[in-house]
Formats: structure tokens, C-alpha cells, sequence
């Protein structure tokens, strides 16, 4: 008869870990209001995109889009999904959309934005961030959005309109666009430091 192995645990947790590699909201957005956040990021004109670090990690072009630029209905409605999937997936303290909307555009052939993570050190502490896919998945090829927990990536839904939301310190990455363009709004919510 095999002798029983019991294993020494000194540790008794209070809380088990409640923070989800990401979460969404299908149909944040309807087809018609994508539209006008395109028409809104577009007129008010589109500026190279940077990165800190590699200059070739990135190729993209980008308007920074705010509540006085007829955005107050978008603001209100991503605080709204926010706070309800924060309160059930990550459950972070947060203050709030302090650095505006960046509305990103991604043309072929090679519009992308290689491995990176939202966060920086003496910057504002961003919690979550927030990616919304407004173009009609079947009108570009490429540009898949992936976050990755280990080596293998998770891809994210193309649906025009989802809304997804990660932790700023995951590591993603856009695909680069092989056909057409692909146009996403993204943000950043801000927090207290992580303890």
C-alpha cells in the first residue's frame, strides 16, 4: 500500500484573485454612431502616432478626440459600460477618462502596433484600457487585436461596435492590415497606484 504524500501549506487567503485577462460589451456602439466617431476623428484632422522606444513598432495615424469635440454621448456611455464591467471583472479603484479618446486609424499594407503595454513609468496610472472596433470587420483583412497572458495570444472580437477592456499592464498588439483600413477608438482609465 503506497504511503499518502500531504503537502505543508502555511498561507490561507482572504480573496482569490478577481481580475479577468479582459472583458467586452457587444454592440457598445451601433453602425451609424461608428460612423460619426469616424467623421468627428477624421475632420478634425489625423496626426502621425509615436511610441516611446522602437519608431517602427507603430504605423498608424491618430486624432485625440474630447467631450468638446461632440463626444460627450460616447464619454457618457463608456463610463457607464465601464464602471459595470470593472465592478464584475477587474474591480480596480478608478477616477476616471482623464486623457481623452484616441481615435486610431490603421491603413494597409502595413498598419499595425507591435507588442507593447499601455502603461508607463511618471506617467498617469492607467487601470484599464479600453479598445472600441468601429469599421465593419468584412471591409478590412488583418488587423486583429491580441492579448497575451503567456506566449500564445487571445484574439479579440472584430464586431463593429464591441467595446473590450484589459488591464493597461497586459501585452497586446494590432496585426498589421493586409486590405482597407481599420479604424478603433481606444482610452485609458485612470487610478490610484496599484497596492
Amino acid at each position: 500500500m503506497e504511503k499518502e504524500i500531504k503537502f505543508e501549506n502555511s498561507s490561507w487567503n482572504f480573496e482569490l484573485d478577481q481580475v479577468n485577462l479582459y472583458a467586452f460589451w457587444n454592440n457598445a456602439f451601433s453602425k451609424e454612431e461608428c460612423q460619426t466617431i469616424i467623421n468627428i476623428a477624421k475632420n478634425k484632422g489625423l496626426i502621425r502616432g509615436t511610441t516611446i522606444g522602437k519608431s517602427d513598432a507603430r504605423d498608424s495615424k491618430i486624432s485625440w478626440l474630447y467631450p468638446c469635440d461632440n463626444m460627450d454621448w460616447v464619454f457618457r456611455r463608456v463610463t457607464d459600460i465601464t464602471l459595470n464591467l470593472n465592478e464584475r471583472f477587474f474591480k480596480f479603484n478608478l477616477f476616471g477618462l482623464n486623457e481623452g479618446f484616441q481615435f486610431t486609424n490603421y491603413e494597409a499594407p502595413s498598419g499595425k502596433y507591435g507588442k507593447h503595454i499601455d502603461r508607463s513609468i511618471n506617467n498617469s496610472v492607467r487601470k484599464l484600457s479600453i479598445s472600441i472596433q468601429l469599421t465593419d470587420p468584412n471591409e478590412y483583412e488583418g488587423g486583429e487585436l491580441y492579448l497575451y497572458e503567456g506566449d500564445k495570444g487571445t484574439l479579440m472580437d472584430k464586431a463593429q461596435g464591441t467595446l473590450i477592456m484589459f488591464p493597461s499592464y497586459v501585452l497586446h498588439e494590432v496585426m498589421p492590415v493586409t486590405k482597407g483600413e481599420r479604424n478603433s477608438l481606444v482610452t485609458w482609465v485612470t487610478g490610484k497606484q496599484f497596492k
